[in-house]
């Protein structure tokens, strides 16, 4: 099918994909086109045209050698984006276990769990129990716990098997249970980082689904049968970076009574979400930007690793061990690596987007494709897709 196409073909690392059939564009919406009458038929990646006498695009079953995409480097983007790719992924594997540091762990519960307000964060470190889990635990249904054999006894606990055999599945970023003050209560805590607001979903959606997987999974795990009353309250907590404004918010359950006054049993504390976003701007260090300023700093790709250790020891008080050190000078390195890479990519989108123009305002001044394909150095087909893109833009 088409959508395998699409699917296989399509990743983070691809700025546009497209199928083209009889010089029609297949957009990514509209799977439902197979034609037995074709013409022409291409995939085009990247502004790149894959043609199907080099590839062996065959529409009559919809095939397509992936792997063959895979192997030239087409269908995961240029050479340049699988290398900004692979610095963006290594950045983030380095953040999260700056992140998943206790002390880290401990400033973020005491400005964003009830129970830990105004503790010190050092303070707060022996409650976290374990260490905490990083890139470990899967999130899919059936997949976030394990069951193993021990005095022949079967134990449930968090599924922490190898990548490898878990290959591609959706993990937690850091997952990890905190003891309450009254030493028998606990709750279970979720950390995720962002980039910035994603484009495809609502954040918010999300948020609620992992909270949701974070209570479900608890069964058979931390409660048997029907004990709900055994359930651990959950946080799922995200930072998103690159907004435009510093702020926090609480998602959470509230009882609005409608009819009468019953009092009914229950945790509505069980489903917690709190979203945190921060600018590319470092704050001030101001007592309502405390912990902005500390994920700011952290995770900034500008702050050199002096500075970025500097605001965590000098202000924080966080003792900087070597792990901790190594994590956030490979970050900076790696935010080099992003930015060169980025101001390349933008140069070279930017002189794509230029061309386009031109052969755009050809186009509405009469010029026949000939014409604009002899004006710009490009194939009629490089013309005729440009003109294309830009009426089904406006449809």
């Amino acid at each position: 099918m088409l959508k395998k196409v699409f699917q296989d073909i399509i990743s983070t690392d691809v700025i546009s994909a497209e199928v083209r059939i009889n010089y029609h564009t297949i957009s990514r919406s509209d799977y439902s086109i197979i034609s037995t009458d074709v013409i022409s038929a291409e995939v085009r990646i990247n502004y790149h045209t894959i043609s199907r006498s080099d590839y062996g695009i065959i529409l009559l079953n919809t095939t397509l050698p992936i792997n063959k995409l895979k192997e030239d480097g087409c269908g995961h983007g240029d050479k340049k984006s699988n290398q900004r790719g692979r610095y963006g992924s290594q950045y983030d594997e380095k953040a999260k276990r700056l992140l998943g540091n206790k002390i880290i762990l401990a400033h973020i519960l005491v400005k964003t769990v009830n129970e830990f307000r105004k503790m010190e964060p050092e303070d707060v470190v022996p409650y976290i129990e374990g260490e905490p889990y990083i890139s470990a635990v899967p999130v899919e249904p059936g997949q976030t716990n394990a069951a193993k054999g021990k005095n022949g006894q079967r134990i449930v606990g968090l599924n922490t098997e190898s990548a490898e055999i878990n290959e591609g599945l959706v993990r937690f970023d850091i997952v990890f249970y905190v003891r309450m003050k009254d030493g028998i209560s606990q709750i279970i805590v979720n950390l995720e980082a962002q980039k910035d607001i994603p484009s495809g979903y609502h954040i918010w959606n999300r948020a609620v689904f992992y909270v949701s997987r974070l209570i479900s999974s608890q069964k058979e795990r931390d409660f048997v049968k029907t004990h709900y009353d055994d359930i651990k309250p959950v946080y799922s907590i995200r930072i998103c970076m690159n907004m435009e404004e510093n702020s926090m918010d609480y998602v959470h359950l509230t009882n609005d009574r409608v009819l009468g006054s019953s009092q009914w049993k229950g945790g509505p504390d069980l489903l917690n979400i709190v979203l945190i976003g921060i600018t590319g701007k470092l704050p001030e260090h101001d007592e309502n930007y405390e912990l902005h300023r500390l994920l700011s700093a952290m995770l900034s790709i500008e702050l050199s690793t002096d500075e970025k250790l500097g605001i965590m020891e000098t202000e924080y008080n966080i003792p900087i061990n070597d792990k901790m050190r190594e994590d956030v000078n490979a970050m900076c390195n790696l935010s080099q690596g992003i930015r060169e890479k980025g101001r390349a990519e933008g140069r070279a989108r930017g002189g794509v987007e230029k061309e386009e123009k031109i052969i755009l305002n050809m186009y509405t001044n009469h010029f026949t494709l000939e014409q604009i394909a002899l004006a710009t150095g490009r194939s009629i087909e490089d013309i005729r897709v440009v003109i294309e893109k830009k009426e089904y833009e406006l449809v």
